[in-house]
């Protein structure tokens, strides 16, 4: 069995779709899109259309899941923004931010299918091992999430609620591989909006027999220039903090440091 895993695609269609084909050419059976599927990206319904009809796909909801059907928002909070007036137009631009993609999900008949995600997936590979999928920690779609740098006694706190011997998760936009505890920690990595040096789209495939299973993580370049000109005829209203993570402005970890895998493309 080969399963792809996925998160934070962040509406970038042209990402997921050099994932879709690079997975494909490793005759993966099954898909876990673990959250952030649709904001802070151009195209959330083409994005949607793609994912919906992955083979075999299981999918969970993320924090922007979240903020896109609910009041909830990321911080700068209102009582902040009072104390600290120069963080209004941060605040304005995050409202506008969600209550775009909102509005698209809702005008294409999407908000029920996004409602209805899971926070977790659950398997048992065929070797015996248990495996969750959670777009953050056990339990949680946001806080710190599984990264390279973490304290390893925080990280395995988080860890015990696992109920699992293997965690995939993304969030953090830093591809991690971790054993603590006696469970091991992976993070995807992201589609879209890196955050590493490396701005490749990155996600995993988990191959699995009832002999073992083998995590292999991957990088898939795309047209990021291609992906560009959609997010600028796109209207949205945080187009060019999008456009950032494609300039690399957003890049604040090499991709190899310690607790980060070495892809294998």
């Amino acid at each position: 069995m080969r399963l792809a895993l996925i998160s934070d695609i962040h509406g970038n269609r042209h990402a997921l779709e050099a994932v879709v084909a690079d997975a494909g050419e490793q005759l993966v059976d099954a898909w876990w899109a673990l959250g952030d599927l649709v904001a802070i990206g151009p195209e959330p319904v083409r994005t949607l259309e793609l994912l919906a009809n992955l083979p075999a796909v299981r999918i969970t909801r993320g924090n922007t899941e979240r903020y896109v059907l609910t009041t909830d928002r990321p911080p700068p909070h209102p009582p902040q923004v009072i104390a600290r007036p120069e963080l209004f137009e941060l605040y304005g631009t995050i409202q506008q931010s969600f209550a775009w993609t909102g509005g698209a999900i809702a005008a294409c008949d999407w908000r029920p299918w996004l409602a209805d995600l899971e926070l977790e997936v659950r398997s048992r590979l065929p070797d015996g091992t248990d495996v969750l999928g959670v777009h953050a920690s056990p339990g949680r779609d946001d806080g710190d999430g599984i990264t390279p740098h973490r304290e390893a006694h925080e990280l395995r706190r988080e860890m015990d609620d696992a109920c699992a011997q293997l965690v995939f998760a993304g969030h953090t936009h830093q591809p991690t591989d971790r054993e603590v505890g006696g469970v091991r920690a992976v993070n995807l990595g992201s589609v879209s909006n890196p955050i590493t040096d490396d701005l490749r789209a990155s996600y995993v495939i988990l191959h699995s027999d009832r002999h073992g299973h083998h995590v292999e993580h991957r990088r898939v370049g795309y047209d990021r220039d291609a992906f560009l000109k959609v997010v600028a005829r796109s209207g949205h209203p945080a187009a060019d903090y999008i456009a950032s993570f494609q300039r690399g402005e957003q890049a604040r970890f090499p991709a190899q440091r310690p607790g980060a895998p070495t892809p294998s493309t």
